[in-house]
């Protein structure tokens, strides 16, 4: 997660952010509806390469950083006849980070594999607890999270998505906002958005923290500037945006993968992770990628071998190929 990030400095707003924009909100009142990108939108555009097609900085709230990016083959997408799996995905950066490098477009080695094994990409900016006026503390990110989830369940048809094969997957601290987008339940009141709005058919946990309470016990600086010391009912919202807080049997499939030499976060939350969701009967894995620290970069048999182990589990559920 690059430690913690941004600007520094106090996150304005709360959980609500800055003021909406005037006239962003978009429609989304119905699936067929043509999404608008914004034009005025200042963060950077997914670039999938050749073959592929992307609409970019599409609104789906009212705030600056609701942006998302929408990617597919050119041979599919709303003008296409092809029906594809989708998935939604979130960048990391510690909820903090605002630097170009570490927003949406920075999630070329996620989005491209996705696309690469048959989906759809749906790639999500969020508000960001760094300090500016755009930004804002925890739990917004996870708001943001499910709203978008949200938006694109209800375009799916429009862009000929299979709601059955809908899958969230995120890297570092978006592996937390795919883990919440998965496996919250009404009772996180993350709203405007209830999790019953969408029905996920699938996890993948790019080694996300699934325990804010812990990384705050162990004062990790970026968990730290997310929700700081001085925010009221502080140990109530961390467990609120803490996955493990809604381990059950009937979560979706869900898998977490992880470098065994990851010092940022924390492998022991992903172990408990997955020894409660094992108790409680779930469908989980995990897997601890040999040789790898926090990402899949380093060694060069890092990334295949943590897509090969994300996508034979997908393949297995019966999504993607």
């Amino acid at each position: 997660m690059g430690g913690s990030g941004g600007s520094g400095g106090k996150a304005t707003g709360g959980a609500g952010g800055s003021k909406p924009d005037a006239g962003s909100a978009p429609d989304a009142t119905g699936s067929t509806t043509p999404p608008v990108s914004d034009p005025t939108s200042t963060l950077g555009i997914s670039a999938p390469g050749s073959g592929y097609h992307v609409e970019g900085n599409i609104p789906y709230g009212p705030y600056t950083m609701q942006r998302l990016d929408v990617m597919y083959p050119n041979a599919a997408g709303p003008k296409g006849t092809t029906t594809l799996p989708g998935v939604i995905m979130f960048h990391g950066g510690g909820w903090t980070d605002n630097k170009p490098a570490a927003l949406k477009a920075s999630m070329s080695s996620f989005f491209s594999r996705f696309l690469k094994h048959g989906f759809l990409v749906c790639n999500v900016e969020y508000r960001l607890a760094d300090g500016t006026a755009n930004g804002a503390i925890a739990p917004a990110a996870d708001q943001d999270a499910l709203l978008a989830a949200k938006w694109f369940w209800d375009h799916m048809d429009y862009y000929h998505v299979d709601k059955t094969r809908y899958v969230t997957t995120g890297a570092s601290a978006g592996g937390q906002l795919a883990l919440m987008v998965g496996m919250a339940t009404p009772d996180a009141q993350l709203g405007p958005t209830s999790p019953t709005d969408y029905t996920i058919a699938a996890i993948v946990n790019g080694y996300g923290p699934s325990d804010v309470t812990d990384l705050l016990a162990k004062n990790v600086s970026f968990a730290v500037q997310w929700l700081p010391a001085s925010t009221p009912n502080r140990a109530a919202i961390a467990k609120q945006v803490s996955p493990v807080t809604y381990v059950r049997q009937d979560v979706p499939p869900l898998i977490t993968v992880q470098g065994d030499m990851d010092t940022t976060v924390p492998m022991s939350e992903s172990q408990e992770l997955y020894d409660l969701l094992t108790a409680a009967g779930a469908d989980t894995a995990l897997h601890f990628v040999a040789g790898a620290g926090h990402g899949f970069t380093t060694p060069a048999t890092a990334w295949p071998d943590a897509e090969m182990t994300m996508f034979n589990f997908l393949v297995a559920h019966g999504i993607g190929k």
